[in-house]
């Protein structure tokens, strides 16, 4: 039996808001990969170990670190700039302290500036990749080991950038199931 002009204009208006749900829920993920790999919106690359290039010119690498609204942390780069050789492998670290008297997570984004940079900026390991979870007054720092991919000397407009600057924004995260039970145990016996 054929579907009549009213159904068939229900199936298909079905059919589309399944499509755009679907295509909406795929594009934050495909778009945080496009980013990764293209290095979009100055979002740094992420490799697994240096680079085998170590040129004689040099780039001045700037730390910058924030909080967003709402999260309770103390957070800053423990050195504001460094100059490296490109494809030298930099290491710099970040400081992060909790004030609060409960454990609070926390999770970083983060990009490069100016965004011509942000394909050959490449992270060997950051804090970054992984949430982190800071106890009542705990104080760490955090590293980030990097390089400066040596083919940005020969990019149309790479070649011109001669600093760099990494900002981290950490936002609070929901705690982890095993931390939430520690910090709920902590909270009672003080009690």
């Amino acid at each position: 039996m054929p579907i009549s002009g009213p159904q068939k204009t229900v199936m298909q208006t079905v059919s589309v808001v399944v499509l755009m749900g679907g295509l909406a829920w795929a594009s934050v993920p495909f778009y945080d990969w496009f980013c990764r790999v293209t290095g979009f919106g100055g979002t740094p690359g992420q490799v697994t170990a240096g680079s085998a290039d170590v040129l004689d010119q040099t780039v001045k690498v700037r730390f910058d670190g924030s909080l967003n609204d709402g999260m309770p942390w103390e957070f800053k780069p423990v050195v504001r700039e460094m100059e490296v050789r490109i494809g030298e492998t930099g290491l710099a670290f970040y400081e992060a302290y909790n004030p609060t008297d409960h454990a609070v997570a926390g999770q970083a984004s983060y990009n490069v500036t100016p965004y011509t940079a942000g394909p050959f900026f490449e992270k060997i390991d950051c804090f970054c990749f992984t949430e982190q979870v800071l106890a009542p007054g705990e104080r760490v720092q955090m590293p980030v080991s990097f390089f400066v991919d040596p083919e940005m000397v020969e990019d149309r407009d790479g070649k011109f950038v001669h600093t760099i600057t990494l900002s981290y924004t950490f936002y609070e995260i929901d705690l982890p199931e095993g931390y939430a039970a520690l910090d709920q145990a902590s909270a009672t016996t003080t009690n």
